[in-house]
């Protein structure tokens, strides 16, 4: 009888910690950066003492650093909103803590609540906007980290009722 077996040549199957990665200190993945979205949105003792509201702009922070990346807190009160823009080179992932946004593309409106996420690529051009009557918090992840936001202006084509975006 042959004494090899496959306990004998690949070892005890529940014992597999040698086979797993160990834990990234910093994402690399889209999936990554979206988990660490999720998880300072988990830990609100984190960022929920450092949330400011400012009537006249945008209140933003930058919660977090790491190689390639940032991570930036934002509040919003009614009737603020970024503007039609794009972020450069930078991809991101966008997390709503609290209250809620509304996000408008060329492709039309998408209300985002407590824990929606987005994720978006270099060139991706989006507004956003408090319409709500609450304020509301969000956290954006930007990997590279942001270096530009251009802005762009929406021109009406009469002809064929369509929203073109121009960089402005």
């Amino acid at each position: 009888m042959n004494s090899d077996s496959d306990l004998q040549i690949a070892g005890d199957i529940l014992e597999v910690p040698h086979l797993l990665q160990p834990p990234r200190e910093h994402p690399v993945t889209v999936a990554e950066f979206a988990g660490l979205a999720r998880s300072i949105a988990a830990d609100r003792s984190r960022w929920e003492d450092l949330v400011r509201y400012d009537a006249t702009s945008r209140w933003y922070h930058r919660l977090q650093t790491g190689p390639g990346y940032e991570v930036w807190l934002l509040s919003w009160v009614p009737g603020q909103g970024s503007g039609l823009h794009d972020h450069g080179r930078s991809s991101g992932v966008l997390t709503v803590l609290h209250g809620a946004l509304t996000e408008r593309t060329e492709r039309g409106t998408r209300a985002l609540r407590t824990g929606a996420q987005r994720v978006f690529a270099p060139g991706y051009v989006h507004e956003v906007v408090n319409d709500a009557l609450e304020p509301a918090v969000s956290l954006h992840v930007y990997f590279p980290g942001l270096t530009e936001m251009p802005m762009h202006t929406r021109a009406c084509t009469a002809e064929r009722g369509t929203v073109d975006t121009v960089t402005a």
